[in-house]
């Protein structure tokens, strides 16, 4: 699997089976009070699968791997890996709730393998600095895991620590990882100012990569840096190439329906996104292109994303800022609130979409000194994407008589 997929989008820490049952999505009124199951045997929901489904037979197999071998962490580990990779697939945190009960099982301290996972599941709830801990530990344990150079230098790139991620990018070089290498390095470019030449490493690691996994991600990734060069064909080719791999990836459809969105195409998000209502970060797009499109579903699609943020709140999770955030500004209209928490996001994580949003709510808002993080970033890693580009400099004269910008209203 492809190691840079760090997800911004639904993140949760499952305490208990009350929180599993709340992080469902289920359709629950403002006043339901919580049950709590009186036999933990109780079941409360089967996750869904599809018809003929092969993950859910290796699923079966991975369980009955680590109940054969209780004391051993090598089949937990596969097992808490591939619920992480269904999390990050089909954009259901519940998923990671199961990968922490695995390694619950296992008192400290773990080996390098169960540290690098946690150290992924860290990262999935935004606790950046615990994950970046962990996955130094399990170096230190084992400096040939690759999987944790690359998971570091994925956090750095999302803090917007370039130097510090070409180091992790090096390290991975250094240990004859090449594709990993260039993913590694495209992206860093890209983000710093780079785009030609992070477009040229990501298509060299294309290149030498025939795992469909790796395929999917660089594939990905190209489509979002040759948007970001004012190359929409070029972007859309690779999107669809992606998508022609066949596989699930929450991430993948995302940006595929974000470049959707910006090309004035909300028909055919909804025609993507239709059986993708369980993800919330898939959710988000489909309700932007309900309300764009004026489609029947348009108000019960953004009342549900209402309610699901509204439970994240009551749980105390604080990760789907940026969505809500966008959520705010694009279907509430509400921009002094998606400015706040546009401003926390950024606080926390600062790829380009945090800037985008932050910016957008900023001129909306009218409040230019709100967006100056965001400029600063702009300045400093020379990011050449012509949007943001502009976003930086209307934010800059932003005033309370502004209008929202036309890209805040897609």
């Amino acid at each position: 699997m492809a190691v840079f997929k760090l997800t911004c989008f639904t993140h949760l820490r499952i305490l208990s089976l009350l929180l599993v049952a709340l992080a469902t999505g289920l359709t629950l009124s403002a006043n339901a009070a919580p049950r709590k199951p009186s036999d933990d045997s109780e079941v409360l929901e089967r996750l869904p699968t599809r018809a003929g489904d092969a993950g859910a037979r290796e699923l079966l197999a991975l369980r009955a791997a680590m109940a054969a071998a209780e004391n051993d962490p090598r089949p937990a580990g596969r097992l808490a890996q591939h619920y992480f990779d269904l999390a990050m697939a089909r954009g259901d945190p519940r998923y990671v709730g199961y990968a922490e009960a695995v390694l619950a099982r296992f008192p400290e301290p773990l080996p390098a393998e169960l540290l690098s996972i946690r150290g992924m599941l860290r990262q999935y709830r935004h606790d950046f600095q615990a994950a970046l801990d962990d996955f130094a530990a399990a170096l230190a344990l084992d400096p040939q895991l690759a999987q944790a150079h690359a998971w570091r230098a994925a956090i750095f790139l999302v803090q917007a620590n370039y130097p510090a991620a070409q180091q992790e990018c090096r390290a991975l070089l250094a240990l004859g990882k090449g594709v990993l290498y260039g993913s590694c390095s495209g992206l860093a470019q890209a983000y710093g100012g780079q785009l030609a030449a992070g477009y040229h490493a990501l298509q060299q690691a294309l290149t030498s990569s025939h795992d469909p996994d790796n395929r999917l991600w660089l594939l990905t990734r190209m489509g979002e840096v040759a948007a970001w060069r004012g190359q929409p064909d070029v972007a859309e080719r690779h999107y669809r190439e992606a998508l022609r791999i066949g596989r699930d990836d929450g991430y993948l459809l995302a940006a595929w329906s974000d470049f959707l969105l910006d090309s004035g195409r909300p028909a055919d998000v909804l025609r993507e996104l239709a059986t993708w209502e369980s993800s919330d970060t898939l959710l988000l797009r489909l309700a932007e292109a309900a309300a764009l499109a004026n489609a029947p579903e348009a108000a019960r699609l953004a009342q549900t994303l209402d309610d699901r943020f509204a439970a994240a709140r009551q749980r105390g999770d604080t990760t789907h800022r940026a969505e809500e955030a966008r959520f705010a500004l694009h279907l509430r209209h509400d921009p002094a609130r998606a400015l706040r928490l546009a401003a926390e996001n950024y606080a926390v994580q600062r790829e380009p979409r945090d800037a985008r949003v932050l910016l957008e709510a900023a001129i909306a808002a009218g409040d230019p000194i709100a967006a100056q993080p965001a400029r600063d970033w702009l300045h400093n890693s020379g990011f050449e994407d012509r949007r943001l580009r502009d976003l930086g400099q209307r934010s800059a004269l932003a005033s309370v008589q502004g209008k929202p910008p036309a890209s805040a209203q897609r």
